[in-house]
């Protein structure tokens, strides 16, 4: 196993299988009630906002605060199709600026303001949701990206409160094995080489 110490900086790790990718959002019962009704998001999820969606659950935890956060009490697991991922990781612009990506900052806002997906890398957290050395993948959808997230990618929405609460319960007990046991499987995710090189992930290079 590979230690937190020894992770690549820039590296996206979700749980996924031959044609769908998991990833996490966290929204009040109004909306995510609707959505695992119907197998997708449906009105009172405004279209019209962009959305946030993270491959890690140690991540979504840090954001939500284990579900207890104010309209972040619903944490949700959706999986989508990986083609769907990968279109809207090689159609996003970092959130800020990096020299290495773009050649100067008017370049950088040229395509921000033409993109409809941004992604930004953060710090990955640990067990506590305190921060790691290496870096953990937001990716946020707006405009068409959006409608291609509700209308396509989607295939299936699972409600993953009972999984905060649970490992919560066990670091609150002091049952740190235990907690560890309950998180779900996260491993690295294969991205294509010049989707990799899009959005600055790590390479072996």
């Amino acid at each position: 196993m590979i230690s937190t110490m020894d992770r690549p900086y820039r590296e996206i790790r979700a749980g996924y299988g031959p044609e769908t990718i998991t990833v996490y959002q966290a929204y009040a019962p109004a909306v995510a009630g609707p959505a695992l009704r119907h197998g997708r998001f449906v009105a009172p999820f405004k279209r019209e906002r962009m959305t946030w969606i993270k491959p890690s659950f140690r991540w979504m935890m840090y954001r939500c605060g284990w579900g207890a956060k104010p309209d972040q009490e619903c944490v949700l697991a959706i999986d989508i199709s990986r083609a769907g991922f990968e279109w809207a990781l090689a159609n996003s612009c970092l959130s800020h600026h990096d020299p290495d990506r773009y050649p100067d900052r008017a370049a950088w806002s040229h395509r921000l303001r033409r993109s409809p997906v941004r992604v930004q890398w953060d710090p990955e957290r640990d067990l506590d949701l305190r921060p790691l050395p290496h870096r953990s993948l937001q990716v946020g959808l707006s405009g068409v990206a959006v409608d291609r997230y509700v209308d396509d990618w989607i295939v299936d929405i699972r409600d993953v409160t009972p999984t905060a609460h649970a490992v919560r319960a066990r670091l609150v007990e002091g049952d740190r094995a235990g907690a560890r046991s309950l998180l779900p499987d996260e491993r690295p995710y294969p991205l294509p080489a010049d989707v990799a090189a899009h959005i600055g992930a790590s390479t072996d290079d």
